[in-house]
């Protein structure tokens, strides 16, 4: 299940276009895809992977938007929402939360 789960979600990548969005971005998304309960999908995850659901989640949403960040001259904004952020502060903090730097400071030091 866990393989099922990696290839749903590198599936959604890599976000080529601002009008491109993430179709499945909570374990509930992913869970209801693969016909699971989240709790199986969870333990099956945390067993193989050591991360939570949410986690191995979150960190390819970052690494996602790093790339983004790096590559692209697109607004904050617009890969916030590509990434499935309804607004970009809530995009910002989870930048902030996961690389320590702001969208705007990871940018222009252009960090790898």
């Amino acid at each position: 299940i866990s393989s099922v789960f990696m290839e749903l979600l590198e599936r959604q990548f890599p976000i080529e276009s601002p009008f491109q969005q993430m179709k499945f971005r909570s374990p509930t998304d992913f869970a209801d895809q693969l016909a699971v309960h989240v709790n199986h999908l969870n333990r099956a995850l945390k067993d193989i992977t050591g991360k939570t659901t949410s986690q191995v989640i979150a960190e390819r949403i970052a690494q996602e938007a790093k790339a983004l960040l790096k590559h692209t001259d697109w607004q904050i904004a617009e890969i916030s929402t590509c990434l499935g952020f309804e607004e970009s502060p809530h995009f910002i903090n989870f930048f902030k939360k996961h690389t320590q730097l702001t969208p705007k400071a990871f940018r222009s030091a252009q960090v790898v």
